[in-house]
């Protein structure tokens, strides 16, 4: 792959804890992932980013480290860490890691340390405040579950700020000794040989924070520096960022005024992800085309990463109150399938009822849209979610390999399972898993195999440009192209239950050769564009044109 592998990459996101057991007991590591690698090769994964690693008191899931240079011991050691990026690199995979440095754990020697006395060299690498700000109240990031941001602590006497939860306090950017430390954790995980980092909340981490000010500035020059740094260690290293923030704020944490993508690589596209959840609530496209038409033009080597479900809740935040009711009202109709009065906590498979069509459409849909597809675990397989398990960790349960006990995930008994396994009903394991899909030609991970081997094959998805073809069409249709220097493909989307036909001839003179590259059914020639069939959720991708 080019210096720029990213922006034709499929990503594949785990949990490790969830995802294969090696020794017996409950819980994931990285020994079994390593044992898993042929199987994500096959499906088509070249880069695959893991949820936190290091130790923790596992209050967050792992959101709160207290020590950033080490693998959490559940999962194993730095020594089979290494193995796990020698083992994937052999296979062509990258491997990159959660950086997770707005906050601590607030059991991590640093915080401990800052605590216990004026005096302590790390005091200033948090945020704190003499009385309580009068600020506390506003800016929860878990609203429902969090009921402050500043909190008291007895022993310092001090308030300090934490944007999650009260155990994770947050660090202080403004401190060059913090700024220079998250440079250090950097070139530690890179000098291993993973590929990059996904960086968690980057919004929260380049505030400034100013106690009573509940929109203190942000310093997104530091993501420059963060940037510059990472590429003298590792020239192709990877920046794949969370920042859910207004749409005209977007570009500049790609890079700044001088109009070079000079800060983070990747931005995982939280406007298209709500539009296309609308869309598909909607069965209706408009929403779709909207937010191609309003992206704003990225700097050359920037690039969006699409997904449909990833580790958190589908966060609904960037729509409006009645799209969002729709969506509720359609995927999450019980209180119980929402979470923090803006998401819903399910897996796409059982918001769509299971419907094949309707998924194929769907992962058709986010493959063939701008930038780089993120496809999280057991995703390829539809497998359901546990609504009995507490907030997000209702799509965290184990992954499914076959009709084994406990799903074929571990061998442990299921009592000391890191979390129950799903066992009944139509997404229980004995009817979804990986085994079974492996031998069926026609099973959802054969038809994912299918997929990403045709998205290998035109490299102008991703990294060509996207566009909307506007032209007459029955409701529900939607037709886009991908346009590059390798050529040009065409898409033809149908989200509602009826069949369609679509008059494409107006871009008939871009054809070369014309053909489908991959179809829900066999479809009738394609002639000179005037009566293009796709049928009632149906999709088909069209090679246009091929330069050499």
């Amino acid at each position: 792959m080019s210096d720029r592998w990213y922006q034709k990459a499929v990503v594949y996101c785990l949990d490790i804890d969830t995802f294969a057991d090696s020794n017996g007991d409950g819980v994931g590591d990285i020994r079994g992932l390593i044992g898993r690698l042929d199987y994500l090769a096959r499906l088509g994964v070249t880069c695959l980013w893991l949820n936190p690693i290091h130790p923790t008191p596992g209050r967050d899931d792992g959101y709160d480290v207290e020590d950033f240079y080490n693998v959490d011991p559940r999962l194993g050691t730095l020594g089979d860490f290494a193995e796990l990026l020698h083992a994937a690199g052999n296979l062509g995979i990258k491997v990159i890691i959660d950086l997770v440095v707005n906050h601590t754990s607030d059991q991590h020697p640093w915080f401990q340390s800052a605590r216990s006395s004026p005096d302590s060299p790390y005091r200033d690498w948090y945020v704190w405040a003499d009385s309580a700000p009068s600020d506390r109240h506003q800016g929860m990031v878990f609203p429902g579950e969090q009921g402050e941001t500043w909190s008291f602590d007895r022993t310092a006497k001090l308030w300090y700020y934490h944007r999650f939860y009260k155990f994770q306090p947050d660090l202080n950017i403004k401190n060059p000794e913090v700024r220079e430390e998250i440079k250090k954790i950097c070139a530690f995980w890179l000098q291993l040989g993973v590929a990059g980092f996904r960086m968690d909340a980057v919004p929260f981490i380049i505030e400034e924070t100013e106690p009573g000010n509940p929109n203190s500035p942000k310093d997104l020059d530091y993501l420059t520096d963060l940037r510059q740094y990472l590429q003298w260690r590792k020239g192709d290293a990877v920046l794949l960022a969370e920042a859910n923030v207004e749409p005209d704020e977007l570009v500049k944490f790609f890079g700044d005024t001088g109009g070079s993508n000079n800060r983070i690589h990747m931005l995982f596209d939280f406007m298209l992800n709500g539009q296309l959840i609308l869309a598909l609530a909607r069965q209706n496209p408009e929403s779709i085309i909207a937010a191609l038409r309003e992206t704003p033009k990225l700097p050359a080597g920037g690039q969006w990463a699409t997904f449909l479900r990833n580790h958190d809740e589908i966060d609904l935040s960037r729509l409006t109150a009645d799209q969002r009711n729709h969506v509720f009202a359609e995927f999450g109709p019980d209180e119980n399938m929402q979470l923090y009065g803006r998401g819903i906590r399910r897996r796409l498979a059982p918001m769509l009822g299971g419907d094949r069509r309707r998924l194929e459409l769907a992962y058709s849909l986010q493959f063939s849209l701008r930038g780089t597809p993120v496809l999280r675990y057991g995703e390829e397989l539809g497998m359901g979610d546990d609504l009995q398990q507490e907030g997000r960790n209702a799509i965290r349960t184990p992954m499914q390999w076959s009709t084994l006990p406990n799903a074929g995930f571990s061998t442990a008994d299921r009592k000391k399972l890191i979390r129950p396994v799903i066992e009944n009903g139509e997404f229980g394991y004995d009817k979804v898993n990986a085994t079974k899909q492996r031998h069926d030609p026609k099973s959802l991970l054969s038809w994912f195999e299918r997929m990403i081997r045709t998205l290998r094959e035109a490299p102008e998805v991703g990294a060509g440009t996207c566009t909307h073809v506007d032209v007459p069409v029955p409701e529900g249709v939607l037709v886009h192209r991908a346009d590059d220097a390798t050529g040009t493909m065409l898409f033809v989307h149908n989200l509602c239950t009826k069949n369609a036909v679509v008059d494409l001839s107006s871009i008939y003179a871009d054809a070369d050769s014309p053909n489908d590259v991959l179809a829900d059914r066999e479809y009738p020639d394609l002639g000179k564009f005037t009566e293009v069939a796709v049928a009632g959720y149906g999709y088909r991708w069209i090679r246009l044109r091929r330069r050499s």
